[in-house]
């Protein structure tokens, strides 16, 4: 008892900062302030929650950002490592069905939120494939057990934390992919689609995914969608919340400009001209950009290194208020009536412009009245973009035309003539409101060569003190692995310091 007495007294007297405030920084301090720290949470924007930030406009409400909530089981696990569970701040619902997927003009699929139908879709889809699909989901399960109990808790130090009893037994999956593992039994191009789209959260092909990546078909078929009440900015109030309560200090409008280093050792930082001394520093902000704000010497990745990463896309995405409701969808409706490889080459292999994208829809009013005005509808639409690309006002319109045009098509209404207004995020708003890395949105694709130890590492190698945490490091990008890296980067804190 004196020992960990003595230990927090000493912790006490240490001051984190923490820059950004997404969701691996909420959940990092929130850790730290448990563990004793004086944390203070830096936010260069004028609202908390980094990419998940909300847009409030004539009674509309839309996310910014996540749209989606899977892999409820990581959030109940976060707030329960506080005595605390999502419902003390949040209300959840599951939906059913959870998403459509459409195919071509008034020919779509809904996911249900009930497995049994599931299964029952798929029968009908494809004679036999139930069976199938039953085998392939007992794998998914098994491979979400091992990797949320054994493996993405791990801070990507060292390729041992992989081997396990389990994992070598499964060797082969992380040699094979999701694209060939699923191909094996399943030949309904509609059935293969649909259990291919799970693999997109990871920021990869399904063609570069490792097998053992299926665990991503039981968080959607297994655990369901679900969809916090006024939408995901409501998780993010939920952890500033209970941050505070923690005492964890946040500062808005704090632009870090330099993180001072003396004799590899942190030092402190510059925000907004300003210098701040500090013991400890974890950078929830894009990674490439933290290390700019360091000397050349104490980067410990160059700039032909990130070149050479594959990163996930970056996104084009409209919030557009409709003055009535869209028909025949659902609240996450998938596009997926045109080629998928050759839209995916446009962002992997040959990046550029598609020239007919897939695209999703949020219309998060179908099920949460809170979002929009009574009898009028609120939708955030989504195409998924190579990073880098050159973006313009002009070409943004031009793609909006391209997908509403496709909306009306595909489910056979008029739609544009209904639009009360609309607003726009593209590779340059992720370029200059989160200092992204060629504006990407997601962090890096969780490819073979870019899983666990093979990401940027949590600790620096060349700085003492200085932490990273987020969608450039372990586990990789997502929500829920977004809380599992600020646990991470935590722990790591705690034991080094």
């Amino acid at each position: 008892m004196f020992k960990i007495l003595v230990f927090l007294l000493n912790n006490m007297k240490k001051t984190i900062f923490i820059i950004g405030s997404g969701f691996s920084s909420l959940s990092a301090s929130c850790y730290l302030a448990k563990a004793g720290y004086n944390v203070i949470v830096l936010e260069k924007n004028d609202t908390l929650g980094g990419r998940a930030r909300q847009l409030k406009k004539e009674g509309f409400t839309f996310d910014i950002g996540p749209t989606w909530y899977w892999m409820p089981d990581v959030f109940e696990k976060f707030f329960s490592d506080f005595n605390k569970k999502p419902s003390d701040y949040y209300l959840l619902n599951k939906l059913d069905p959870g998403y459509q997927v459409y195919f071509a003009k008034e020919d779509s699929k809904e996911i249900s939120g009930n497995i049994d139908k599931i299964y029952t879709m798929f029968e009908e889809e494809e004679k036999g494939s139930s069976k199938h699909l039953k085998k392939f989901l007992e794998s998914a399960k098994s491979n979400y057990n091992t990797a949320i109990k054994d493996l993405v808790y791990k801070p990507g130090e060292s390729i041992f934390e992989l081997i396990t009893p389990v994992t070598i037994k499964r060797a082969n999956q992380f040699f094979s992919t999701i694209r060939k593992d699923i191909r094996k039994k399943i030949k309904n191009k509609k059935l293969i689609q649909i259990l291919e789209f799970p693999v997109l959260f990871l920021g990869a092909k399904p063609s570069n995914t490792p097998a053992f990546y299926n665990f991503m078909n039981y968080a959607d078929f297994g655990l369901g969608t679900w969809h916090p009440k006024g939408g995901m900015y409501n998780v993010v109030n939920g952890m500033v919340n209970l941050a505070q309560s923690l005492g964890v200090k946040f500062i808005t409008n704090a632009n870090v400009e330099q993180i001072k280093v003396n004799t590899n050792k942190v030092e402190g930082l510059v925000v907004n001209g300003e210098y701040k001394k500090a013991d400890i520093i974890l950078s929830g902000a894009d990674y490439h950009h933290t290390e700019t704000l360091l000397p050349k010497i104490n980067r410990q990745y160059s700039e032909k290194y990130w070149s050479k990463k594959t990163f996930a896309p970056s996104a084009l995405l409209f919030y557009v208020a409709l003055n009535k409701p869209v028909k025949k969808v659902a609240h996450h409706t998938l596009f997926f009536d045109c080629d998928f490889e050759i839209h995916a080459e446009s962002i992997y292999d040959n990046p550029k412009w598609p020239q007919n994208p897939l695209f999703y829809v949020s219309f998060p009013s179908k099920t949460d009245t809170s979002v929009a005005p009574k009898g009028k509808e609120a939708a955030t639409f989504l195409i998924p973009l190579a990073p880098g690309l050159k973006d313009t006002k002009e070409i943004r319109e031009t793609f909006f035309n391209k997908i509403i045009l496709r909306l009306e098509k595909v489910t056979n209404q008029n739609i544009k003539e209904n639009i009360i207004f609309k607003e726009s995020f593209c590779v340059n708003d992720f370029k200059t409101e989160y200092n992204s890395y060629q504006g990407n949105a997601y962090g890096l694709a969780n490819t073979l060569m870019q899983t666990a130890f093979l990401r940027p590492k949590i600790k620096s190698k060349k700085v003492e003190n200085l932490y990273f945490t987020g969608q450039l490091t372990v586990p990789g990008p997502g929500v829920p692995p977004a809380l599992i890296s600020g646990k991470i980067a935590a722990d790591l804190i705690v034991k080094n310091t």
